[in-house]
């Protein structure tokens, strides 16, 4: 194949390991394992880099509190990471640690070298420091004087440290930027790079600290350690070999093809990453790809609110395929998502156990009772069997053009129209209808086996389109089809070529791929599992709720969470009146509402479906917040949020008087 022996470089973020990592770290990882299998099925030389950033004042405190060494703090978390990626079938090629002896010697090399060029310089920094996201603020960044990334308190800092000119590379990187569109994606963080960072202006970044000692020491100022900056983001090279005596690899792999990140580290890869890089006269990547987050409770997944989820519970409950399809099919990749066990359960229900588990165990079982398990070479096709050809086609075309463009959900989803109108063909050619006069009817049997054959080629085209996301099941797949180990029939190009199933395979019958769940009983115990968790982040004295929460303050508490009138007037809200509504689905809590806005339409998803009907919605006149970030529930995009007060345990939407209009503002 022409991709064959072509060198396709992929990483993750080095992770920060102040705990066990979660499904938002599983997220990013398993992401990145589905484009580099992909890539590898398509013959391409692949190298995959994920791993951890050990160092910092945060993993130094941490330790303490345990009374162990840093090291010893790291190097459980570590375990444990690396044994949920073997869990979750990661196939990382490597694996990097900044406690690693080769980055520690490469990044002090990195270091010096910068320094020796003028790159780097002494001075003093004061100023705010955030010690969660290891980050410095000016007092005009902050918000509320607080750490604008996180929102929680900053503490003040004075300390002599070294510098690096990032000013000095503001306008190449602009440059670089605009004169390779690909460079950022999605293309919204290109836009808020060059917007609120680049063209204001760059400052120069402090790259050493003095105030803890956890961290790679600079040779020649020895009271100084390496800073974040210089240290993690070197790790993409450095596991490479650059600046070792074998950097082979890294002259084979480097530039890497796409650097996987969250979009909160977005600036940091496409702008300070690439100022080191420029100065170092190396290539830059060619793609920074900033994906959404997971989001649960209404936010983030924090560790101290207890809100996060454990992907091995999940794992352990559903099989690692169910959560990696999950991962993979449920959001956007670039947009945020809600994680909800309404959601994933659905989704196992819906389209693992009915759809493709159903797919095959009828295929196999109607194969079995027809012919005996055994594809006759008698056989006849009709229209919907050339129909079914040609979609087949396009699907794997498609699937390609998606994985290219690292658009997970919408490959699955192609993919799942083939399976989907396998089903319905099913249906249309009753094939029992056929069985019935099959033996006194040559035509009628050479006509079955033609429906049992089409049945059958699909699903074996299904397995190996499938492969990248759920690397268990197509094995399970190919065993009941009879074709396990037949590698001429599953390699991806085989996946191009219709007809290739061979006549006189065996089918057997094996076990249900995805069992179908009880939701309720699932649901409910999974609810136990997340309310445990939380109210032990409360018992370890962490807040209910941190920044960006919905507590109101007790009587009796201070002010802290009281806001500005600045702030307030940056809510924008809308009189919005609905105009269509349904229920979303495979969710009992969720409803898809069309709203006028006056000058213009918009698509929400409510989570009152247990208040409301469609029926009762339609014609309502409530209140929409207008300029929230779109998000996607279910896979459906909502464009902002209606408002609604909490009587008891149940919603009631906050409405508005007949006489105001649609599109009317809120002030």
């Amino acid at each position: 194949m022409a991709e064959k022996n072509k060198t396709y470089y992929i990483t993750t973020p080095i992770y920060y390991p102040s705990g066990n990592m979660h499904i938002g770290h599983s997220y990013t990882t398993v992401a990145a394992d589905a484009e580099a299998r992909y890539r590898r099925l398509k013959g391409y030389d692949v190298m995959f880099l994920t791993g951890t950033d050990e160092h910092g004042q945060k993993i130094q405190r941490k330790a303490a509190e345990k009374g162990v060494t840093p090291k010893e703090y790291v190097d459980e978390i570590v375990a444990n990471t690396k044994e949920l990626w073997k869990l979750m079938n990661v196939t990382n090629d490597r694996f990097i640690r900044t406690t690693d002896d080769f980055h520690v010697a490469a990044v002090q090399k990195i270091f010096k070298r910068l320094y020796d060029q003028g790159d780097i310089y002494k001075s003093e920094y004061e100023g705010w420091y955030c010690t969660p996201c290891e980050s410095f603020w000016t007092e005009t960044q902050l918000v509320d004087g607080k750490c604008p990334d996180c929102g929680r308190p900053v503490e003040r800092t004075r300390e002599e440290s070294y510098f690096f000119r990032l000013s000095k590379y503001q306008q190449r990187i602009i440059d670089y930027i605009e004169s390779h569109p690909d460079f950022i994606q999605p293309v919204s963080r290109k836009n808020e790079m060059l917007n609120n960072f680049l063209r204001p202006g760059l400052e120069d970044l402090c790259v050493s600290r003095t105030s803890f000692d956890w961290g790679i020491p600079v040779t020649f100022d020895q009271k100084h350690v390496v800073y974040v900056w210089v240290d993690a983001l070197s790790n993409y090279i450095t596991a490479l070999g650059y600046a070792s005596d074998d950097d082979s690899a890294f002259k084979k792999y480097w530039p890497a093809q796409v650097h996987l990140v969250g979009k909160e580290i977005v600036r940091f890869h496409t702008i300070i990453w690439p100022a080191l890089l420029m100065a170092l006269d190396l290539p830059l990547p060619e793609q920074v790809y900033g994906h959404g987050w997971l989001l649960i409770d209404g936010g983030k997944m924090s560790k101290s609110k207890g809100n996060v989820v454990d992907p091995r519970i999940l794992c352990a409950k559903y099989g690692c395929d169910a959560i990696r399809y999950f991962l993979l099919r449920e959001v956007p990749f670039g947009a945020d998502g809600v994680f909800t066990n309404e959601a994933l359960i659905g989704r196992i229900n819906a389209d693992l156990a009915n759809d493709l588990g159903n797919l095959v165990s009828r295929s196999v079982s109607m194969q079995l009772k027809y012919f005996g398990g055994v594809q006759p070479a008698d056989k006849t096709f009709a229209a919907p069997d050339e129909e079914i050809r040609g979609l087949f086609a396009e699907i794997y075309a498609n699937v390609q053009t998606q994985m290219d463009a690292l658009q997970f959900p919408s490959a699955l989803t192609e993919i799942w129209r083939g399976v989907s109108r396998l089903n319905k063909f099913i249906d249309e050619t009753a094939p029992w209808v056929l069985a019935k006069t099959a033996d006194t009817s040559d035509a009628d049997r050479a006509r079955l086996a033609g429906v049992m054959y089409t049945l059958l080629e699909g699903i074996r085209i299904i397995s190996i389109l499938i492969e990248p996301f759920m690397p268990e099941t197509p094995a399970k797949i190919r065993a009941q089809l009879g074709i396990a180990g037949r590698h001429e029939l599953t390699a991806w190009e085989s996946a191009a070529q219709w007809g290739v199933y061979p006549d006189g395979t065996a089918v057997q019958k094996g076990e249900a791929l995805f069992p179908r769940i009880d939701a309720k009983k699932e649901l409910e115990e999974l609810e136990r599992i997340h309310q445990e968790a939380k109210a032990a982040a409360t018992q370890t004295g962490a807040p209910a709720k941190e920044a960006g929460g919905s507590a109101a303050p007790a009587a009796g508490e201070d002010n802290a969470n009281l806001i500005t009138i600045d702030d307030f007037a940056k809510v924008q809200m809308k009189v919005a009146e609905v105009i269509a509504a349904e229920k979303v689905p495979d969710s009992d809590k969720l409803l898809k509402l069309r709203l006028n806005v006056g000058a213009e339409t918009r698509q929400v998803v409510s989570g009152i479906a247990k208040q409301y009907s469609p029926e009762e919605m339609v014609g309502k006149k409530v209140i929409l917040i207008t300029n929230l970030q779109p998000a996607v529930l279910r896979g459906v995009e909502s464009q902002g949020m209606i408002l609604a007060a909490t009587k008891g345990k149940k919603l009631v939407l906050v409405t508005v008087d007949g006489d105001i209009p649609a599109g009317a503002a809120i002030s």
